[in-house]
């Protein structure tokens, strides 16, 4: 919802956004099949900035492309691939107040992470040390598992595993990523007061 209470929905199987009003009156709409500028393929996440920009993950065309409240493409981040920078079918966005931009790199297993003007800044692959809850209560409950997990690379436990959410916590400056396969949240600190801001990821 933007500051005015209205709702962007991403009506993803139709290939567009929707604007209502919080009461559900229509207000506009935007975008279509296809891969040019403010078309979309299957678009999936969505966020707002401070400023009232809607971002957009385009889920099959692997890019974020953001928006004016209305509707106007204004630029778009990432193109598909596996380098830095690139996305492999992304799932959501988040914005931050220093109007970073955090997506979940669904595909490449890691979230990337852009510069308002769309350079790329980082990556985060995950840095967790233990299992989720869940998943440690399936080791503990087989001995088999247990001595399987002792012989296993265990390192491969912290990475992201097809990370579906991420979203921006301003009250804590926080990076929150739901990493779906592994069944648990990972959370990062982002400092402030570098010299030079892409020293803060």
């Amino acid at each position: 919802m933007d500051q005015q209470e209205n709702l962007y929905i991403v009506d993803s199987r139709n290939h567009r956004i929707q604007k209502l009003t919080k009461d559900g009156k229509f207000l506009a709409k935007w975008g279509q099949l296809g891969s040019g500028e403010g078309e979309f393929d299957s678009p999936w996440g969505i966020a707002l900035d401070g400023q009232g920009f809607v971002y957009v993950v385009d889920h099959a065309n692997h890019r974020v492309q953001k928006f004016t409240p209305d509707g106007e493409f204004v630029a778009k981040f990432g193109s598909h691939g596996t380098d830095a920078g690139q996305l492999n079918h992304p799932s959501d966005v988040s914005v931050d107040p220093d109007g970073d931009v955090y997506v979940c790199d669904w595909g490449n297993n890691r979230v990337q992470i852009f510069a308002p003007d769309g350079k790329f800044l980082a990556t985060l692959v995950g840095d967790a040390q233990q299992l989720g809850k869940w998943h440690q209560d399936v080791v503990n409950a087989n001995l088999d598992n247990q001595r399987a997990r002792r012989r296993a690379n265990l390192s491969m436990e912290w990475s992201l595993q097809m990370p579906r959410g991420v979203t921006f916590d301003p009250a804590k400056d926080r990076i929150i990523i739901a990493d779906t396969q592994r069944g648990r949240l990972q959370i990062y600190d982002k400092p402030k007061n570098y010299m030079e801001p892409q020293l803060n990821l």
